[in-house]
């Protein structure tokens, strides 16, 4: 194994999200401001606290054959499609090069993954009995399937792995993937997340807890991050994947260099099980490795895709942590939530959140925060409220937090 130190690159991107169910239908709708949300139609939500989702528009059948879908979970569905997409845009041909798929590998990154084939399972398990439980049931729950996978749909032999820690969980697997591919230990990484939790459990188990916004009678308007009239975030669902590779790798085949992840950087809260430690320097910790990972000034930063969820702490806290990141550059730093519009896709936010940092870079545009009326005292930054502006950037910062107080930070960086 190398000691050399390779530097990064994407190469390809695909997702499946509310708002589109590919990269470039997501990111037109996003910077027209349309919302994903809506009534839920996965199951019947009367009687519950919160009766809305950012659901994804989604055909089993025009993807996978009826044998495949029985043993996928929709979680796994949403990975394996935005993969195809990635690698297609990538113009790798694993099949055609064995060499290549022996130096490459995939990592997920997931909260759950199977939690409805989990449901379901278990109401077979409690109506029909033990013997008419499906055998696919395990294959179909754990959340390090969607990775296996993509190996074996693309015969990817390298590391393979899964993250799971909540909320940025795939932030840290495209972290994680990136330093696999910096120590040299792979050429190329298919590295994402994915998340199916709109489920009944899911949705009576956030709303039990006060996390989930209930404006039941306004679901567009629902997901408002930093606005003083937030009320907690709407879930969302999707999958999204980014293909990493080393830069002589993509070099050597001429592949078209989308961005680079030059930052990476983790902390840990050491607070709460789900509510962030006030103050932010938790969330300022993983920013600041992030930039120092990068080599970058904070003034450096021309866009930050915060975690921004929609909840009263989540959205001031990491203000909070912001600005001792940042220090003075904090005043004058963009800063959006795509959550206003995605909702919160949990394990699948961070690389949902990721290609669209990288969008920005490319397009020269940042994407807005919708449903920004109030100001909130506490949350006192420039949001970019309500429509996309145009801006020239060289350097993104996406964040991504989860219960447990896993924070995570990429800075993404324009190719150089």
């Amino acid at each position: 194994m190398s000691l050399e130190r390779h530097r990064v690159v994407v190469t390809g991107l695909g997702a499946v999200t509310p708002l589109g169910n590919d990269v470039e239908s997501s990111w037109e709708a996003l910077l027209k401001g349309r919302s994903g949300a809506g009534r839920i139609t996965l199951f019947d939500p009367t009687g519950y606290r919160t009766t809305i989702a950012a659901e994804v528009d989604w055909d089993t059948t025009a993807h996978f054959d009826a044998k495949e879908a029985r043993r996928l979970d929709r979680f796994s569905e949403f990975f394996i499609v935005a993969a195809r997409q990635a690698i297609t845009h990538a113009g790798l041909d694993f099949a055609a090069d064995e060499e290549a798929a022996a130096r490459s590998g995939v990592m997920v990154g997931a909260g759950f993954g199977g939690m409805g084939s989990f449901i379901e399972e278990i109401q077979v398990l409690e109506t029909r009995g033990p013997d008419r439980v499906s055998p696919t049931g395990v294959p179909r729950i754990i959340p390090n399937m969607a990775a296996g996978l993509v190996s074996i749909e693309h015969n990817l032999t390298g590391p393979v792995s899964c993250v799971v820690t909540a909320c940025s969980a795939s932030a840290n697997a495209i972290g994680d993937a990136a330093e696999i591919i910096r120590r040299g230990a792979a050429d190329v990484m298919v590295a994402g997340g994915a998340e199916a939790a709109i489920t009944t459990f899911g949705i009576a188990t956030f709303a039990q807890s006060r996390a989930l916004s209930t404006r039941n009678d306004d679901p567009t308007a629902a997901s408002r991050p930093f606005d003083a009239g937030r009320d907690g975030f709407v879930m969302g669902e999707g999958g999204a994947v980014l293909v990493l590779e080393s830069l002589e790798h993509a070099a050597a085949r001429g592949a078209e260099v989308l961005a680079e992840v030059t930052g990476y950087g983790m902390s840990a809260d050491a607070y709460h099980i789900t509510l962030p430690k006030p103050g932010g320097m938790g969330a300022a910790k993983a920013m600041v490795a992030a930039l120092q990972d990068a080599g970058l000034a904070p003034d450096a930063i021309g866009y930050i895709n915060a975690h921004g969820t929609s909840t009263p702490a989540n959205d001031s806290t990491e203000t909070a942590a912001i600005k001792i990141a940042m220090g003075e550059a904090a005043a004058t730093t963009p800063v959006s939530s795509t959550k206003s519009m995605t909702g919160h896709l949990l394990g699948g936010a961070g690389a949902v959140e990721a290609i669209f940092s990288i969008l920005a870079i490319r397009d020269h545009i940042l994407p807005p925060t919708i449903n920004y009326e109030t100001p909130d005292p506490e949350c006192d930054l420039d949001y970019v409220p309500n429509e996309a502006r145009e801006a020239t950037l060289e350097h993104a910062m996406s964040n991504s937090f989860g219960f447990g107080g896993h924070n995570v930070a990429l800075v993404i960086s324009a190719m150089r």
